[in-house]
């Protein structure tokens, strides 16, 4: 394997960390936002309020995208492979 072949698969992993975690880091990031602004307006100083609406929200963008990351990575998997498989 050559450096240019290595470096390409580091990219390539890069980027499926990428895309693998922007939907659920973007939701959290949305969610705690929205908290933080409702506690803001409310004077309400609770910093454990934020928990659990993020934590729901986490989960449920990580259930309705889990198919398609899981087709990312077997995507990914099987480039790896095929790659295995034609090295010398």
């Amino acid at each position: 394997m050559s450096e240019l072949e290595a470096l390409d698969i580091a990219k390539a992993a890069l980027l499926l960390i990428l895309k693998v975690s922007a939907p659920v880091l973007l939701v959290a990031m949305l969610v705690g936002t929205l908290i933080s602004l409702i506690q803001a307006l409310t004077q309400i100083q609770e910093s454990t309020l934020s928990f659990a609406p993020k934590i729901i929200a986490m989960f449920v963008v990580l259930v309705l995208c889990l198919p398609r990351m899981g087709q990312w990575m077997g995507t990914f998997a099987q480039d790896i492979f095929a790659r295995m498989a034609t090295m010398k």
